[in-house]
């Protein structure tokens, strides 16, 4: 496949500027990749929709059979490289399918689990003899694998994990004790993953068998959605692991469990697009049919301007997953066969933000389209009947997979400013540069609005980020407010950059593009309004003695304006009413 080598270090959106031709959106995609998609889409829409009624009642024997379908048609093998079994494809491949199999639900749950952290683990830190036994299982569908970190009293603080390990007397296994809850697919699963400190202290993974002595499974938890997916408790009593079943390094667990999230992350991210296209197009389906005064709900205004902000918000999750899935094959694409170790770490380091950006956008974009799809169902909504009901219990679970979204905005923040101060991004440069911008007044043309708005966001971002260090110094990582909000306008520049990026790109190749350019810029003018919102809330704790610097962040960012809002939505909305679906 062909590879576009960005050079781009993670984190670099947040100090500077990279030209369109520099990024990978989905009008980039290969013949290949497009035949990946549709293989992927045609499994979810004929094979698993199909089996709705019956996953959603926890027939997990029709999920394990699903996965094995799965397995034969090479939509567990994406991510597996060939000498074991898979297929070695690259990143955008395995976000090509991510989406996909997102629109699935609780099934989605159970394979996406399985592809990325119940696999992703043994791919990059196995010995090549774990790979070789458990691999090509894995990317078959004969074995299911779980992950098993969280613990009654280790959620999102992981390193406080209880669960033990201890070297028996003939020095041939290690004996575990402790129990992990929440694991998913535990019921069906043939391995697990499993983090245990070994004689108490050293943090450390294993590949764990469903069949070695000393492990049990709890009672399947009884849950508010992802009911096809099984949510069960692992424990371990004396749970003999072969030695050579030890993973990756001693002491060196919290290393393959922190760097695989990343790709988890980004996984769950592609999920949620998938997940939110097929809402919009339940939703669609609906209101054209239904009639309140005597007339679709599809025809009042403000369906057409819910419609067209969820579908905006849409397009700028897909365009920022997108470009994040070439970011980490840049790094990782050819790391997948036995790779030093440092290097791999290296890779599945390298774009922690962006996965961060990715989990927290998606999964809230998702949460927005299911509960503005509910709201346009109206009572029947509320139904189990209608499909919408269970998407917007289902969604709810993904603010806290893959760590909480706090989580994630905490790690944003915090990984930036150690990366900057390490000299690994420009950073003082950056500042330097952002209060210049912000002193200057800047005459933006129409055609170059959205790339002047992010460069501003962006200067804001800096001149916030280091007042913020001014004022707390080191005690920066206690001011929780402070972090999550500077995170938030992060957020935002990556994903209105990737937005803008996006356009200007498909202009330079597309015959017609104002359905990109309607959407460009009612993406741009609802993250406006938030950034506006978050700054003003930043202002109190860390501009207020600066009167001056105030004047100039807001006169900067109220002096952009997006014209013609209602009609521009109603044809944004025209278009999809149009399809039906999702298009951009």
């Amino acid at each position: 496949m062909s590879k576009l080598q960005t050079g781009i270090p993670g984190g670099y959106f947040l100090v500077n500027q990279i030209k369109e031709n520099e990024a990978f959106f989905p009008e980039d995609l290969t013949d290949e990749h497009k035949m990946i998609q549709k293989s992927a889409q045609q499994f979810a829409n004929k094979e698993v929709e199909a089996k709705y009624k019956e996953i959603e009642n926890q027939n997990f024997e029709v999920v394990v059979g699903l996965m094995k379908k799965a397995g034969n048609l090479g939509l567990l093998a994406h991510s597996i490289p060939e000498q074991y079994g898979g297929l070695g494809l690259d990143k955008v491949s395995k976000g090509i399918v991510g989406e996909q199999i997102g629109r699935t639900g609780s099934y989605g749950v159970a394979h996406s689990n399985h592809t990325c952290i119940a696999t992703l683990p043994i791919t990059y830190f196995g010995t090549n003899e774990q790979k070789q036994k458990y691999l090509p299982k894995l990317a078959s569908g004969e074995y299911i694998g779980a992950y098993c970190l969280t613990e009654p009293e280790a959620g999102s603080d992981a390193m406080s994990a209880r669960t033990t390990a201890q070297l028996n007397e003939a020095k041939t296994h290690y004996l575990l004790n402790g129990t992990k809850i929440y694991i998913t697919n535990a019921a069906f699963s043939d391995t697990f993953i499993v983090y245990a400190k070994i004689d108490g202290k050293q943090f450390t993974a294993f590949i764990v068998e469903k069949d070695f002595p000393g492990l049990k499974l709890g009672p399947e938890e009884k849950k508010m959605g992802i009911k096809g997916s099984s949510t069960r408790s692992v424990i371990l009593e004396d749970c003999a692991v072969p030695v050579e079943n030890l993973l990756g390094e001693v002491g060196r667990g919290h290393i393959i469990a922190f760097t695989v999230l990343n790709l988890g992350r980004f996984n769950l991210g592609s999920a949620c697009v998938g997940a939110s296209k097929y809402a919009l197009k339940t939703t669609v389906a609906h209101i054209q049919e239904r009639k309140q005064f005597g007339q679709a709900l599809a025809e009042f205004g403000v369906s057409k301007e819910k419609v067209a902000k969820v579908t905006a918000r849409i397009y700028a999750a897909e365009s920022l997953q997108y470009r994040t899935s070439q970011l980490l094959e840049s790094v990782l694409g050819d790391l997948d066969g036995g790779a030093d170790q440092h290097q791999i770490i290296a890779g599945l380091s390298e774009y922690a933000m962006e996965c961060a950006v990715c989990k927290v956008y998606g999964s809230e974009t998702l949460n927005y389209l299911v509960d503005e799809g509910l709201q346009l169902h109206g009572g029947a909504g509320f139904i189990s009947e209608y499909r919408i009901e269970q998407m917007y219990r289902d969604s709810r679970i993904n603010r806290i997979f893959e760590g909480t979204n706090e989580i994630n905005r905490l790690l944003l923040t915090g990984q930036f400013l150690k990366k900057s101060v390490k000299g690994y991004l420009p950073y003082e440069q950056a500042v330097k540069n952002a209060f210049h911008r912000l002193k200057q007044k800047q005459s933006i043309t129409n055609k170059e609005k959205g790339l002047g708005l992010i460069q501003d966001i962006r200067a804001i971002y800096l001149v916030l980020v280091e007042l913020a260090r001014g004022k707390f110094g080191e005690q920066l990582e206690t001011q929780q407010e402070v972090l999550m909000k500077l995170s938030d306008l992060a957020i935002h520049l990556y994903a209105s950059e990737s937005v803008v990026l996006r356009t200007r790109k498909s202009s330079d190749s597309e015959g017609d593009t104002s359905q990109k350019q309607m959407l460009t810029d009612t993406s741009l003018e609802e993250a406006l309004n938030q950034v506006v919102l978050i700054v003003r809330q930043l202002e109190q704790e860390l501009v207020e003695n600066n009167p001056e610097l105030r004047n100039e962040i807001f006169s900067t960012l109220l002096s952009y304006s997006f014209s013609n809002s209602i009609n521009r939505n109603r044809n944004i909305a025209a278009n999809i009413y149009e399809k039906g679906d999702y298009t951009c």
